[in-house]
């Protein structure tokens, strides 16, 4: 008897999905952001302009050196934001009025649980071309708060 009434308080738990089990759910994982991964994998100096438009896509701005030298700066921001909430209930009644199982015993067990999270990442990516426009230096810059 302790078994099953152990098992009707642990069964609305079991079914309650975890804040990791939400996140993933709506996890932004698209295969073509511009990330750290790709500026070390892709980028080589040599690079034309348009291989690197191709790899990283157009850049947020461009400026010149005194030389007239292009450099292109790409500047990405992403914020997510994760909200979970899971709730589960269980209403149990053991027998009735006529003295069923337990002898009328009710019971009524339901739970939630919530949580939410931010993340902020920032990446800056500098690519400097030299007189004939070809990649001559390239840096990354990374943070996550």
């Amino acid at each position: 008897m302790k078994k099953v009434l152990l098992c009707a308080l642990l069964l609305p738990l079991a079914a309650c999905a975890s804040a990791q089990d939400h996140r993933a759910d709506v996890s932004n994982q698209d295969k073509d952001r511009i990330s750290v991964a790709s500026a070390q994998k892709e980028l080589r100096k040599g690079m034309t302009s348009a291989e690197v438009v191709e790899v990283l896509g157009s850049p947020n701005m461009v400026t010149t050196d005194e030389n007239r030298r292009e450099s292109w700066v790409y500047d990405k921001i992403s914020t997510e934001k994760v909200y979970s909430k899971s709730s589960g209930g269980l209403g149990l009644i053991f027998g009735g009025a006529g003295g069923g199982f337990l002898g009328g015993l009710g019971g009524n067990t339901s739970s939630s649980a919530g949580a939410s999270s931010t993340t902020q990442r920032t990446l800056t990516i500098i690519v400097k071309f030299d007189e004939a426009g070809k990649v001559r230096d390239y840096a990354y810059r990374s943070s996550s708060f």
